[in-house]
């Protein structure tokens, strides 16, 4: 059944309303509590912002641990190591390259990249994909494209998205569904072997690292069942980073650090943004759900489901590199920042999908589908309250016992020990900031090496992008999947 129907079922509608009734729930009684039990709300903010702090040393160990995996990764020449593998030459790269109304100054880069990789371009089969509703830019960039660079790949495609499909959400899923199927018909001609070809599903401005697609193929050709994979690498939005603003390479960063920590736990449950895959598991699953916002983690349950649980993601620490948010002017780049957040946030979709799916999947164990819909679930409710809870009400509760005059010991040493929680964290932060500064590109020649100073300093704005750019808009993606007011693509502007 498609997404478009599943949402007419009413208990589908429950299950879409349940992270919001969740939310919102939180926020209603944190306020109760600190309006009317305010000890008690005292009490609880101190246990919880003590239980945040011991989470997020741990979460700064886990970046540690990634940063030093990342550091060594990308020193090694994977190619070498590659060529020792016997029948790696039987394997292909299949690149799916979606755009819509970039300029030819966003999508150069990509394909620079692509050629630069220290791994045969004869290997590379290269999928341009456009939409109909951008057509004539699209084809004067793709024939620019592939006068320039399609000479050195094994084949070059250009596709354009027809409009206006009936069942389909505009977006990166829908068009590279589309591009997918059509794809499929093309490799079945050529007689390629599905489970040798290795697809890589990347947004326009992402920039492969030059041993990334080496390293892909090492790991695909030594994990123990490579069709049943999926291959996320670390997301580095460095491309522009020396000319967006600071709050958006703060957002941009954090972004990085959260998908470090990721890589480095035991397990992986979903994909995000740019990652790959093998072109079996595509075709088996259908491609790339066209009637959903968020495709990049869908894909992940798409296969879960389909293999019976039978699925995972393996982490790769070499990096791509994307771009942050910047659309020229700085209240556009505010604007599109806020939308591309609140697009992630709208991820929560894959809530309700799989309390609606994972029961009727008897074959998979009952704790292995609820790993998953726990990371999603308590992973999208955090992002949305957590913040707002520690910084925008972490004293209130003290100030309405001071007024009401509750005398117990708790409420006069409160703001200390939230103050000292707080000095503690700094640690994080600090760490974030060398590691934020030690990922960055060389600096462009007409920039001053106070640059660096400055890209130091901007993690002051965490607090803010934290709640501007983090709480704000996951809770809004969350309410308006629970009020049935449905986030359709929005495709994040790029300028440079």
């Amino acid at each position: 059944m498609d997404n478009l129907s599943l949402k007419k079922i009413p208990l589908y509608r429950f299950y879409e309303m349940l992270p919001g009734i969740v939310i919102w729930s939180i926020f209603a009684l944190a306020l109760f509590f600190t309006f009317f039990k305010p000890l008690f709300a005292v009490y609880f903010i101190i246990i919880f912002a003590f239980y945040w702090f011991i989470k997020s040393v741990y979460m700064v160990a886990l970046l540690s641990y990634s940063w030093r995996r990342y550091k060594k990764a990308i020193e090694i020449n994977w190619f070498q190591k590659v060529k020792e593998i016997k029948g790696w030459e039987d394997h292909f790269h299949l690149f799916f390259l979606p755009t819509y109304k970039e300029g030819i100054e966003i999508v150069r880069p990509t394909f620079e990249a692509l050629v630069k990789s220290n791994y045969p371009k004869d290997k590379f089969i290269i999928a341009l994909c456009g939409e109909e509703r951008d057509k004539e830019n699209f084809l004067n960039i793709a024939q620019q494209i592939e006068k320039e660079f399609a000479h050195y790949f094994f084949k070059f495609f250009v596709f354009v998205h027809p409009k206006n499909l009936k069942g389909e959400i505009p977006g990166k899923g829908s068009s590279t569904h589309f591009a997918g199927k059509e794809v499929k018909k093309i490799i079945d001609k050529l007689g390629l072997p599905y489970e040798k070809i290795i697809v890589s599903d990347f947004d326009i401005d992402t920039c492969v690292h030059r041993e990334y697609l080496a390293h892909l193929t090492y790991k695909y050709l030594t994990v123990e069942n490579p069709t049943r994979c999926s291959y996320q690498p670390v997301a580095v939005f460095n491309n522009n980073v020396w000319q967006s603003p600071a709050f958006t390479r703060v957002v941009a960063r954090c972004t990085t650090f959260w998908l470090l920590t990721e890589l480095s736990k035991s397990h992986l449950y979903f994909t995000f943004s740019s990652h790959s895959m093998s072109f079996k598991a595509l075709v088996d699953v259908g491609f790339w759900e066209k009637d959903v916002v968020t495709e990049d983690s869908r894909i992940f349950i798409q296969c879960f489901l389909y293999y019976n649980g039978d699925y995972q993601v393996v982490p790769l620490y070499t990096p791509v590199s994307m771009d942050t948010v910047y659309a020229g002017s700085f209240l556009k780049t505010i604007v599109n920042q806020y939308k591309q957040i609140l697009r992630w946030g709208y991820g929560v979709e894959n809530v309700p999908y799989m309390l609606w799916y994972f029961p009727k999947n008897k074959k998979i164990p009952f704790l292995e589908k609820l790993k998953p819909l726990f990371t999603q679930f308590e992973g999208s409710c955090s992002w949305a309250t957590v913040p707002i809870l520690l910084i925008l009400l972490g004293n209130v509760p003290v100030f309405i016992a001071h007024s009401k005059g509750v005398k117990a010991a708790v409420v006069y040493n409160a703001p200390f020990i939230l103050s000292w929680l707080m000095t503690l964290a700094m640690v994080g932060l600090f760490t974030m900031a060398v590691v934020s500064t030690l990922l960055l590109p060389s600096k462009p020649e007409k920039r001053h090496y106070l640059g660096y100073l400055g890209m130091t300093l901007q993690w002051i704005l965490f607090p803010i992008t934290m709640i501007a750019f983090g709480s704000v808009p996951a809770a809004e993606g969350i309410t308006r999947l629970m009020i049935g007011k449905y986030l359709g693509f929005r495709t994040t502007e790029k300028s440079r």
